[in-house]
């Protein structure tokens, strides 16, 4: 209930209102004498002060809600996204890099015939909980002929297939120098072993 000092001392802050409006003020945010004079304010019925701001006594939810809201998206605005956000941009890539390790393929070639085609996640995945086992078996296929090539629409790269090639052959050369060193160690022991024996007679 309204009295008439709260009226009284309302129209003597806001000189221009009559008693009828200031009792009707009061009532209706229930005698609270700041937020009358914030409403008057607000209806330029009085000046505001220079360093003008609004200003309540009341609780207010739906403004506390809007201003932490505020401040919440203000902080994640100001320290980059939030953590949701980063998880689910690293599951899109990591999405994104699975279809492409589907798509494209790492080939296992002999005497231009093609013998093992794995898509390229196998291939991590075997390189990952196996590369002790899968890097020497590579290296071995080299020695023994074999040779690799990528293909598929994101990394069907001629200079990529171009260097596993020159590693290929530089293998196959590699073999055959050492393969042809042997073969005359071998001839020269034989040539000596037979020189010995026409020396004996």
């Amino acid at each position: 209930m309204v009295d008439f000092d709260q009226v009284q001392r309302l129209r003597d802050y806001a000189k221009k209102i009559s008693y009828e409006e200031a009792k009707k003020i009061l009532e209706e945010v229930e005698g609270d004498m700041l937020e009358a004079v914030i409403r008057l304010e607000k209806e330029n019925k009085i000046e505001r002060p220079e360093a003008a701001g609004y200003y309540n006594s009341k609780a207010d939810t739906h403004s506390e809600e809007g201003r932490s809201r505020s401040r919440n998206h203000k902080g994640t605005r100001d320290k980059g996204r939030s953590f949701g956000e980063l998880v689910g941009t690293f599951l899109r890539w990591c999405g994104r890099m699975i279809h492409k390790g589907n798509i494209n393929h790492f080939e296992v070639i002999k005497d231009d015939g093609c013998i093992i085609t794995l898509p390229v996640t196998v291939l991590v995945l075997l390189l990952l909980f196996a590369f002790w086992v899968i890097i020497p078996l590579l290296i071995l296929g080299l020695f023994f002929g074999y040779r690799y090539r990528f293909s598929g629409p994101d990394i069907d790269q001629t200079e990529v297939n171009e260097a596993m090639e020159k590693v290929s052959q530089a293998t196959v050369r590699a073999v055959d120098s050492v393969v042809n060193a042997v073969e005359n160690i071998a001839k020269d022991e034989d040539k000596d072993e037979s020189d010995g024996a026409h020396s004996d007679y």
